[in-house]
């Protein structure tokens, strides 16, 4: 297979297949897929405006049956730190969320047994109601289909609640490798790559902005990511014209301190900074119909952050002011809003505040 007529066809966005893309993954110069990633950024975003956002992002809860082999946050009911965020707490974060200039709320946590669909209501239409500007960013897929066989309805039927209740955009949470291998292993009590996929697929027939992630460095091999790249991209191709579907895609990196992965299988985390550029440039080169691709500069770092950018990246994310879970696995990354501006400036770019749906601000 000769990678220049790979490259050309990437270039005039006819999508690869898996074959084409292993090829390119895995025998192509790390140079040579940035410099085509490169140009395909430009396609997608022309000029040099490269996004980042304020966002906090606050755990619902700790609690939470799966007990995925990479996540060091979750907690058993019953555990002594245990806990469920109350309102009084949420007041506090967000306060202090609009005084850092932000008004968007990740909200994510574990899937507690006790919490159903009312509450998530009820919560969702408390926060909305003491502060009507807050954006949520909320939940994630495995959620929604936990909800969904707790409450006895269908996906679309339960993020119609939640939308109805205030939520304005759907993470791409727990995709993690959409390979039901890989997943037995990381994540066994979670969705399957099809049940996720389903959420996802509900979500954009709504018109529901959404996000796509990739947890990679642990057990996956070169073709389990690529097939997920490929997933993702024929779904977006699914979606009704101008309809948000996938607004982004943010590949990050396994953090393995103090995992079961690390203790229990012996797994630790096989990132390193060009295995990084290299998922960002095969990213922006598949996942040809989607806009934008995102830098975990959070899981990543300051330098392999700047160069994504020079990769296809077009966008570094939030300075996300409250982060638990990757952190509890190792991740050391924190910048605030003058950092991350001043790490766009010298990657060569000029810094674009953005929201949710990627809307400069």
């Amino acid at each position: 297979m000769i990678l220049e007529q790979l490259y050309e066809k990437a270039l005039n966005l006819i999508p690869l297949d898996v074959e084409e893309g292993v090829a390119l993954y895995t025998s192509a110069p790390v140079e040579e897929l940035m410099f085509v990633a490169n140009r395909l950024r430009q396609l997608h975003n022309p000029g040099k405006t490269v996004g980042w956002m304020i966002d906090r992002n606050v755990n619902i809860t700790n609690i939470c049956f799966s007990q995925c082999s990479f996540c060091n946050f979750c907690r058993k009911k019953g555990s002594e730190d245990a806990y469920v965020t109350s309102v009084t707490e949420y007041k506090s974060k967000i306060d202090e969320l609009y005084s850092l200039g932000g008004d968007q709320l990740l909200l994510q946590g574990g899937m507690n047994p006790d919490l159903g669909i009312s509450f998530y209501i009820d919560l969702f239409k408390n926060l909305k109601k003491l502060y009507p500007s807050l954006k949520l960013h909320a939940l994630g897929p495995p959620e929604i289909v936990y909800l969904a066989r707790k409450e006895r309805l269908s996906y679309s039927e339960v993020l119609t609640l939640l939308i109805d209740a205030g939520l304005e955009s759907l993470p791409g949470a727990g995709a993690e490798i959409l390979s039901d291998r890989v997943r037995k292993v990381v994540s066994p009590a979670k969705s399957t790559s099809e049940e996720w996929l389903g959420v996802m697929r509900d979500a954009h027939k709504l018109n529901l902005p959404t996000s796509a992630t990739m947890m990679f460095g642990h057990i996956e091999t070169s073709r389990e990511r690529i097939e997920h790249l490929i997933r993702i991209r024929d779904l977006q191709a699914e979606k009704q014209k101008n309809h948000f579907g996938f607004i982004t895609f943010i590949p990050w990196a396994f953090q393995d301190e103090g995992t079961i992965l690390l203790k229990k299988h012996g797994i630790r985390s096989g990132y390193n900074g060009t295995d990084y550029i290299r998922m960002i440039a095969i990213s922006r080169i598949i996942l040809n119909n989607i806009r934008n691709i995102q830098a975990s500069i959070l899981t990543v770092g300051k330098q392999i952050g700047m160069l994504s950018l020079h990769a296809g990246s077009n966008d570094l994310g939030s300075i996300m002011i409250e982060e638990n879970v990757v952190s509890a696995a190792g991740s050391k990354n924190r910048f605030n809003a003058f950092e991350m501006q001043a790490i766009i400036k010298e990657a060569g770019f000029i810094p674009g505040k953005r929201n949710q749906k990627y809307e400069l601000v």
